[in-house]
């Protein structure tokens, strides 16, 4: 079993349910929703959330962790939101927020939009995308699907990347 269900995870000011196989977690940022393996049980107690297998399979033990994991996650998301921060770097590149999708200029023949997921707000200033959600998952997929349009590439380091991301960078061509 996993060290991280061993120990009560305290919720704080948060609001935790189980009910009918879903885990609901209420703050003052926002609800979070998550279906709840069957082989998973949670018990809700005054002094925090506990997760248990309810066999001995192999399975069970591994998702106690995981499921562990994720209630830290929907806990700590409903109190301050997860943030993201993307940086675009190249000439002529830009990227802007237009309803509800992002339009990507990255050098292509044709403009990239992205559909902005429901829970995460996108705000964009100059080269710089602020994505932020309660939901640790969704601003994290969301962000890698931006930063697939245009991963950085190592010789300029043109492209899309995390703040504080290091990239990489080759020497590239020598004149001899």
């Amino acid at each position: 079993m996993s060290r991280l269900a061993k120990k009560p995870i305290s919720v704080g000011k948060t609001a935790v349910s189980v009910a009918g196989g879903t885990l609901t977690v209420k703050g003052t940022k926002g609800t979070l929703t998550k279906r709840v393996h069957p082989t998973v049980d949670i018990m809700v107690s005054p002094e925090g959330v506990m997760i248990t297998p309810k066999d001995s399979s192999r399975l069970a033990k591994a998702l106690t962790g995981t499921y562990a994991s994720h209630v830290k996650n929907m806990v700590q998301g409903v109190e301050t939101p997860y943030v993201k921060k993307l940086i675009m770097d190249g000439v002529g590149y830009k990227m802007e927020v237009r309803g509800p999708d992002v339009v990507l200029t990255v050098g292509f023949s044709h403009t990239v939009p992205l559909t902005i997921p429901d829970d995460v707000t996108a705000k964009v200033e100059k080269n710089v995308m602020t994505l932020e959600s309660a939901n640790k998952e969704s601003v994290g997929q969301f962000a890698a699907n931006v930063r697939r349009i245009k991963p950085p590439e190592p010789y300029l380091g043109k492209g899309i990347h995390y703040e504080g991301e290091v990239i990489r960078r080759k020497q590239g061509k020598k004149a001899v």
